[in-house]
């Protein structure tokens, strides 16, 4: 038994980690083979892909602990993809093996210590206020939070929910990102041309016209999914003739991993000869986000046109339909980026004042940031200079103490005398540790 479909939902798309997985053994491609020689390879477990989500770990670890329970397993084959959506799955939990259940505790714990660690961090980083981590851990909606210790009914209902919200708006995301790309690409070449003078700029828009104009003449685009398409894939890509199409040896020839599915990914790949027609990454005239974003745009429309059922996964009875109707023998022409901007002047405009907006806020916050750094600097100039002066009355202090410590005491004329380093004699009275005052300094007879 090969593993459920998870493993391909995690190529970013919700509908399958919904549809948990159906248990299918291996797909023979029964390819006819007059037309081409196919060599047998041992089908292996595909490759997950990292579906973008920052709950993505603990998703696939519950997922595989989920796989095992063999009770859990029938149920999601039996189970519809309404009756997953609206939560009747997630009840199937209070019957799989104690040990699963036992490992999803587990697995539930350390999500909450790594939620908490992260909360941690960003405490730190804001200046290490006190936060509520109970109340901050509410926005992570894909768990019950009010149990921190096992994994519940309502855990894997908050999580079948979450991950199908957050991957479905995914493509939508993906969109709003390359707009933003777009409009930001645009922005900065204006600005380059106000730093130009004008025959420097006048340059410069001939430059780009004319990458514009070679990006634009490139070979006819095949309507994505269309007959026209399949075929040249057909004849390119697999080294058969194009008089001798079959769609149902060409969906299962396409069915890399064998699932009786063409999911997104699988599609995506269909599209690489026409796109390869208007991209290379060695020409400047060439925008590889754009050619990403193309790909989406051409896998989104066949989604639409062919997947019915909205599993975001083609079968090959979709597939077929398909193949009948008019649109797939006499399709419009497809319209390409160029062709469809991925912004609107109104949409532009207001993108340029926002980052004028954005601009000014930083620069009235270096300005801020200057007067306090002068401040702070004016402030370090006095200290210093306080640092400076108490430093010379010390050593001032340290030289009195020297001076003392280091007078000398002697006898000159039968009177005992003091006499500082560098000074004259003081004299001292019998019996006296110390030397009269200037004041009182008088010649003392000498004893006989």
């Amino acid at each position: 038994m090969h593993r459920m479909l998870w493993s391909k939902a995690f190529c970013r798309y919700p509908v399958l980690v919904l549809s948990l997985w159906f248990c299918v053994e291996a797909v023979p491609i029964a390819v006819d083979k007059t037309k081409v020689e196919t060599p047998e390879q041992k089908l292996e477990a595909p490759q997950s892909v990292d579906t973008g989500l920052h709950y993505d770990r603990y998703l696939r670890e519950v997922i595989d602990f989920l796989e095992k329970d063999q009770h859990f397993r029938e149920k999601l084959h039996n189970t519809d993809m309404e009756d997953i959506k609206q939560g009747k799955l997630a009840k199937e939990l209070d019957f799989v093996g104690h040990h699963v259940r036992t490992k999803l505790d587990e697995l539930k714990r350390q999500e909450v210590n790594r939620l908490r660690t992260l909360i941690k961090a960003k405490q730190d980083v804001e200046g290490g206020h006190e936060m509520n981590h109970k109340a901050l851990l509410m926005q992570f909606e894909y768990m019950n939070h009010m149990n921190p210790h096992t994994f519940e009914v309502e855990d894997l209902d908050k999580l079948i929910k979450s991950a199908t919200s957050d991957l479905e708006n995914y493509d939508k995301d993906r969109h709003e990102e390359f707009k933003r790309y777009e409009m930001m690409k645009e922005h900065k070449r204006k600005e380059h041309l106000k730093n130009l003078d004008e025959e420097q700029r006048k340059d410069e828009e001939q430059h780009y016209e004319e990458l514009r104009k070679k990006h634009a003449n490139h070979p006819k685009i095949n309507h994505p999914g269309s007959q026209d398409q399949l075929k040249e894939v057909w004849k390119e890509s697999d080294g058969l003739d194009p008089d001798d199409f079959d769609p149902k040896t060409f969906f299962k020839l396409h069915d890399t991993n064998g699932d009786g599915y063409i999911d997104q990914q699988e599609l995506e790949a269909l599209f690489t000869k026409e796109l390869e027609k208007m991209y290379s990454p060695n020409l400047e005239e060439d925008d590889m986000t754009e050619m990403e974003e193309e790909r989406l745009r051409m896998r989104e429309h066949v989604m639409n046109e062919v997947d019915t059922n909205k599993d975001r996964l083609v079968s090959m009875d979709e597939f077929l339909m398909s193949t009948n109707k008019k649109e797939f023998q006499e399709p419009d022409s497809w319209e390409t980026l160029e062709q469809a901007p991925a912004y609107t002047d109104e949409e532009m405009k207001l993108f340029e004042e926002q980052l004028a907006q954005e601009e000014s806020n930083l620069n009235q916050k270096n300005v801020e940031l200057q007067k306090q750094k002068e401040e702070l600097e004016r402030q370090q100039e006095q200290l210093n200079a306080q640092k400076a002066e108490l430093q010379q009355a010390v050593e001032q202090m340290q030289i009195i103490k020297f001076e003392k410590a280091n007078a000398a005491v002697e006898v000159k004329d039968g009177a005992t005398v003091a006499v500082p380093p560098g000074g004259q004699a003081l004299p001292v009275l019998p019996g006296d540790s110390q030397p009269l005052p200037p004041s009182h300094q008088q010649e003392l007879p000498a004893h006989s």
